[in-house]
């Protein structure tokens, strides 16, 4: 293959971090269509907190890259700018729709705008989650479609599961070892190469592309699965009055006991990579049961968490009707901005449907993104006021430093989800 020259179709919490590792070594033209993101990026900021400023900063250019082979990343709105890659990476979201089906509408918007582009000989390889044969069903008709061009004969493709962990300045892009998959045995060798060019990690070459893609949709749906369990044990033992978090310490110093712990499931991978698989296993006429049922018990945790924070308030005599009720984290995870796909939505709409009166604090979210997509007001700073009830639903690390005393009034319900 000539001089790599690499389009990053999407610039969100996947392809910004990849962006800009491919950066130090080719040149690399960012895209994404939405402009108050790329006017942000362009002045080094980046709201996911994926990137650091420095690290933005030092990599940016300000001229398209592509045709000087200067190492360097450019961000643009403009399909133009792309037009001379040769090696395409869509790194867009692919989320459910609320029927919890997979929703591929990003996916295509991003093949039908390589397809304005491409050339022969081109390479596009995808890293957005998909089900088995999405690449090569619903992908490469609209590149062929578009362009015009026959799938390998004249372009190529490949795909590579992302495997970024929001939040996770330790299991960073390059520290992750890679799936890689090529559309034919030559192209697979030449995509691998490319990654293998700046992972440091390693990859590993699958045999095809729909391994690759299986083998991304069953990491997270594993990990979905074992979840759902150890929230059954939670429910189970707080019914029996028994710590589920003890039980679990216990039960953890066997050497093969695999160390999960109850929660909310939300995110744009665990929480939505089983629909995708078990959306695939129905056209198969297999009804998936065990996937499902993870499924159902974990959407179903944040009403849970509502009704035992509502059940211990009845408990001490505590009116839920008005009550002040003050719910720590709105993100999907600890310690990351991320509120994709969030749980903890589940447990405001829960307690509001007694009217009780919710407060939301959370440090790391953005208040204007929660409120544009939940409808829902929050705080970021710590209110001075004294609560009914404090829920700990998100394990920020600027929670483990609050003085709880002086949130709670003397009778009160104090529940920690992640204990």
């Amino acid at each position: 293959m000539e001089e790599v020259k690499i389009g990053v179709i999407g610039l969100g919490y996947v392809g910004l971090p990849l962006a800009c590792l491919f950066a130090t070594r080719y040149p690399v033209v960012g895209f994404d269509i939405n402009r108050k993101r790329l006017n942000e990026l362009r002045l080094g900021i980046d709201q996911t907190l994926e990137v650091s400023t420095e690290s933005l900063q030092s990599t940016l250019v300000n001229e398209n890259p592509i045709g000087t082979y200067e190492q360097g990343l450019y961000c643009t709105d403009e399909e133009e700018a792309i037009r001379k890659c040769n090696f395409y990476i869509v790194t867009v979201p692919t989320p459910v729709n609320k029927y919890h089906h997979p929703d591929l509408t990003s996916l295509k918007k991003a093949s039908e705008t390589i397809g304005k582009v491409i050339a022969r000989g081109d390479i596009v390889v995808y890293e957005s989650t998909v089900y088995p044969g999405a690449t090569e069903e619903d992908c490469i008709p609209v590149i062929e479609q578009v362009s015009g061009l026959k799938f390998n004969e004249d372009f190529f493709v490949g795909y590579s599961p992302e495997r970024i962990n929001p939040g996770d300045k330790e299991h960073t892009v390059e520290k992750i070892k890679k799936i890689t998959s090529g559309s034919t045995p030559e192209i697979g060798e030449k995509i691998d190469a490319v990654y293998r060019s700046v992972i440091s990690a390693g990859t590993h070459l699958a045999p095809t592309i729909k391994i690759a893609e299986a083998a991304k949709v069953i990491e997270n749906t594993q990990r979905d699965v074992n979840i759902a369990f150890v929230n059954e044990l939670k429910k189970i033992f707080d019914r029996m009055a028994i710590d589920v978090g003890a039980v679990l310490e216990a039960a953890g110093t066997k050497w093969n006991f695999l160390p999960f712990k109850p929660g909310l499931v939300g995110g744009h991978c665990t929480g939505v990579d089983p629909y995708y698989l078990a959306q695939k296993a129905q056209e198969y006429g297999y009804h998936p049961e065990i996937i499902l049922a993870g499924r159902r018990m974990n959407d179903g945790m944040g009403e849970y968490v509502g009704m035992q924070v509502t059940k211990e308030m009845i408990k001490k005599g505590i009116l839920v009707k008005g009550s002040r009720i003050l719910i720590l984290g709105v993100t999907f995870k600890e310690n990351c901005p991320d509120v994709r796909n969030t749980k903890v939505i589940d447990v405001v709409n829960t307690l509001k449907d007694y009217d009780a009166k919710i407060t939301v604090y959370d440090p790391w979210a953005n208040p204007e993104e929660v409120r544009q997509e939940y409808g829902l007001c929050i705080v970021s700073q710590l209110p001075e006021e004294k609560f009914d009830a404090v829920v700990i639903a998100v394990a920020h690390r600027e929670f483990n430093n609050i003085n709880y005393s002086s949130l709670l009034k003397e009778n009160s319900v104090w529940y920690n989800l992640k204990a």
